[in-house]
């Protein structure tokens, strides 16, 4: 697996996570269980077409997702893509993210023949630093100029997002003098779940980030802000369908069929 990376441009931090290029070659399939997090996933295909929880995508965007999507290719795998959050998302595809929840849909129904364009110019470029330019300069034409969502939901998700999760739900809702119903009913619509759930998602993505660097599991569930060990594994089961030390190494098998 050849990767390369780069952070986003400081204009575009709020709505893009990372920008990530790779070129895998293996001797067989391969699968992996790509797990949930507080992104909504936009590929960029150069290669053959990738399965995606028993359908075939060639560049596809995902929505937020609650349990790991079940993903495959037959050894050869290259593109670009962005994790992005929702409110990047949002503004990218000119939609709620509400419609795009557990959803994974094909690049061309999203942006039109712009997505076709898009991956014809990115596989022409050079190398990686050149196609991760091309990249974020098209990303940024559509959520630089695109409507944004109203302020009170973007200070919400920063803080979320700024606290992996950890910021109380009735908190927010209270400095934005919103009751927790209709808070909720904004988040699930425009940015694709509620808080509740969200903050979940960004606490099991920054648990798993740090089981996998090595910590110490006791340690790490309560300095993640599970009341127990029960909960910690409780979430790890619901977004994973695997325990905390199962997935320490990432869900990957290749070889042959």
């Amino acid at each position: 697996m050849q990767l390369a990376a780069r952070a986003p441009h400081p204009a575009l931090r709020r709505h893009v996570r990372t920008l990530t290029g790779w070129h895998e070659k293996a001797d067989g399939p391969v699968v992996r269980d790509e797990l949930p997090g507080g992104r909504i996933v936009l590929v960029v295909s150069f290669g053959p077409k990738m399965e995606i929880d028993g359908r075939t995508y060639t560049s596809f965007a995902a929505g937020l997702h609650d349990a790991p999507a079940h993903t495959e290719h037959d050894g050869i795998g290259h593109g670009i893509q962005a994790y992005l959050t929702p409110l990047g998302g949002r503004r990218l595809f000119g939609m709620p993210m509400g419609e795009l929840t557990r959803r994974v849909v094909e690049l061309e129904d999203l942006m039109g023949p712009e997505a076709g364009e898009l991956a014809e110019r990115l596989a022409a470029a050079a190398g990686w630093p050149e196609r991760i330019d091309i990249f974020e300069r098209a990303i940024a034409a559509r959520v630089l100029r695109a409507e944004p969502v109203a302020p009170e939901l973007e200070w919400a998700w920063d803080r979320l997002l700024e606290t992996d999760g950890a910021a109380p739900i009735g908190a927010l809702g209270e400095e934005l003098g919103w009751s927790r119903r209709h808070l909720a009913a904004r988040f699930r619509a425009e940015l694709g779940m509620p808080p509740k759930a969200l903050a979940r998602i960004l606490r099991f993505e920054r648990a798993v980030k740090r089981l996998r660097a090595g910590d110490d599991l006791a340690a790490l569930a309560l300095d993640s802000g599970y009341y127990d060990q029960a909960h910690f594994n409780r979430d790890f089961r619901a977004f994973a369908g695997a325990t905390p030390t199962e997935i320490r190494q990432p869900l990957v098998h290749s070889g042959a069929a």
